[in-house]
């Protein structure tokens, strides 16, 4: 059961792996970590923290093993710098993630946000790719 929720804004560098959005969850203590990488807008900051927060929950509730998805994801981002075809887009999307459905929900939740904060999908997109 979550606890506690700690959301943290990095420099991209800083991330585990190359990705903008992390999440990794203590069963011990109940402290559920987010770490976003900075993209200079806290709307942005926000987006990518809710879209992390809305897949650990599904994630958790339904049982999905945080460990798998941080090692499909660590593995998929290793295969795209060796020019994998098979790793475009983001890990999430792929038919093999292990929290594809968790996903997908979380980006439609991310995308309803971002309409009421007023971010253009667009742009917003690019800011993410640039990193």
């Amino acid at each position: 059961m979550i606890q506690k929720v700690i959301v943290e804004a990095i420099p991209h560098v800083n991330q585990r792996y190359n990705t903008i959005g992390d999440w990794f969850f203590n069963k011990d203590n109940g402290i559920l970590w987010i770490r976003v990488s900075d993209l200079g807008d806290s709307r942005y900051n926000h987006l990518v923290a809710f879209h992390e927060y809305a897949e650990a929950m599904l994630c958790i509730h339904r049982g999905i093993d945080e460990k798998a998805i941080t090692i499909f994801d660590m593995t998929y981002e290793r295969e795209r710098v060796k020019g994998n075809p098979d790793t475009q887009g983001e890990p999430g999307d792929h038919k093999k993630a292990p929290y594809r459905k968790e996903h997908f929900f979380a980006t439609n939740v991310e995308r309803l946000l971002a309409a009421e904060l007023e971010v253009d999908w667009e742009d917003y997109d690019k800011a993410v790719m640039a990193l």
